[in-house]
């Protein structure tokens, strides 16, 4: 099995400083649905790992979490993709959870539910703890210059090995040739 796990804010849709709230605010990033079907016609099952402080600070609740990635689902199957599950850390980043990321306790989860050992697995992010998790967990680390991949970039101390794509369509395309 091909697993590739993404982060959600910044990697698929637009991130926002204010926290994206609701389904009207939840937009694509230009390409990212059309790359997440890519990597589905090629074989690849996908998974979604994101932390969601917001539910924690009480700025959204469940439903609206759900109506989100439901809105995800749906715009992802229209173009031929599927998101195979969906994970989160809902904690704010002081609690000192395992499942928030950097922490990898997310994508060991998602290793063991997928039976697939993490090195199998290419991690997906545009920020630096989304890196880390997938280092810690010995998953390869993907940098995508959208959302805070290039404030990313630029802020270095990169894990070592990680490669860098200009946004999900490039590395998909990668990925998938």
């Amino acid at each position: 099995m091909k697993l590739v796990v993404l982060d959600r804010d910044g990697v698929i849709n637009v991130d926002s400083d204010a926290y994206i709230k609701s389904p009207e605010e939840w937009k694509p990033i230009p390409g990212s649905l059309e790359a997440i079907a890519r990597l589905t016609q090629a074989g690849f099952r996908l998974v979604v790992a994101t932390n969601q402080s917001g539910l924690g600070r009480g700025l959204f609740d469940m439903a609206t979490l759900n109506a989100m990635h439901d809105k995800m689902h749906k715009a992802v199957n229209q173009l031929g993709g599927r998101i195979d599950a969906v994970f989160f850390c809902p904690h704010k980043q002081d609690a000192g959870c395992a499942c928030r990321k950097p922490q990898p306790g997310m994508l060991q989860d998602i290793a063991g539910r997928f039976k697939i050992a993490p090195a199998d697995i290419s991690v997906i992010g545009d920020s630096l703890r989304d890196l880390q998790a997938a280092s810690a967990a010995g998953a390869r680390p993907v940098l995508v210059l959208t959302g805070k991949g290039e404030q990313t970039l630029k802020s270095g101390g990169l894990p070592e090995g990680t490669e860098v794509h200009a946004d999900l369509a490039a590395a998909a395309l990668a990925m998938s040739t």
